[in-house]
């Protein structure tokens, strides 16, 4: 994806094939869409989604001085849905247990090497980006390339399972909460974490925590309180939005973003000196 001034660029593989599309901001609540490839009418068809139509914000109450104040601000927000379960996964996985840096680092690596050229589009389109991989191309990926991106074992293992199952996994698109959770869960090295973040990206889901997170739990306590809590703390605090959790957490990470919210101070603890004897 590529962002500019009201354009954003996207490819995407869709069931019927790969497809770039260019999104054109024209008003406030309009979007243009242009799309080139096999698969442009099924990505045309699920703008709305993508665009967060199906997120339903009635009945949300912001309870809470500062979520109505985030709320008013940023009123517009919605949680988009992109349907693409596998591709949700892929990032989520080379997420787990490294810092953001690190895994988009690796991501961009892998899906520049193995991803593969847009379909034809108008020259104005951006140079350099890729389609996401097929199941069979991340398949074919050798353990060296994952171990030169930085990927350990345990993540590749993962990602290799789930393309694998990239058909099956994609599906849960179509599934109630429960049964995708199911789904996804039943990989081996699919979490309570990385089930989260797919529904958050791939599902579209308002309610999705992300439970296990390093930061999380402490950065919204402190957000909502001025005290740094655990998860079991983050769930209390989050129980009167059930249905819009996700939601709450993003209008806090928009008022970090806006200079609203403060983040926990880092405490670093002193480095142990180690006399060494020889």
């Amino acid at each position: 994806m590529v962002v500019g001034d009201r354009i954003v660029w996207r490819t995407a593989r869709m069931p019927d094939g790969p497809v770039i599309a260019r999104l054109r901001q024209t008003g406030e609540r309009e979007v243009e869409c242009l799309a080139w490839g096999a698969g442009a009418a099924q990505f045309a068809a699920g703008l709305g989604d993508l665009l967060g139509a199906r997120d339903e914000v009635e009945g949300f109450d912001p309870a809470h001085r500062l979520v109505e104040k985030l709320h008013r601000a940023h009123g517009w927000l919605r949680v988009p849905r992109t349907g693409l379960v596998f591709e949700a996964l892929t990032g989520a996985v080379l997420e787990q247990r490294v810092t953001v840096e690190e895994a988009f680092a690796a991501r961009t690596r892998l899906l520049r090497r193995h991803g593969d050229a847009p379909p034809a589009a108008p020259p104005s389109a951006p140079e350099g980006m890729v389609v996401h991989p097929s199941g069979g191309a991340w398949r074919r990926v050798p353990s060296w390339e994952f171990h030169q991106a930085g990927v350990d074992t345990t993540r590749a293992a993962t990602l290799l399972r789930c393309a694998g199952l990239a058909g099956r996994l994609d599906e849960c698109a179509g599934l109630e909460t429960f049964d995708a959770v199911r789904r996804l869960r039943a990989v081996p090295g699919i979490g309570v974490w990385t089930a989260a973040e797919v529904r958050q990206r791939a599902l579209g889901d308002a309610d999705a925590v992300s439970y296990g997170d390093t930061h999380l739990a402490r950065f919204v306590g402190y957000a909502l309180t001025g005290e740094e809590v655990d998860d079991h703390g983050m769930q209390e605090l989050l129980a009167p939005w059930a249905g819009h959790r996700f939601r709450v957490i993003r209008l806090l990470q928009l008022g970090v973003a806006h200079g609203v919210v403060q983040t926990a101070p880092v405490i670093r603890k002193p480095r142990r000196r180690t006399h060494l004897r020889f």
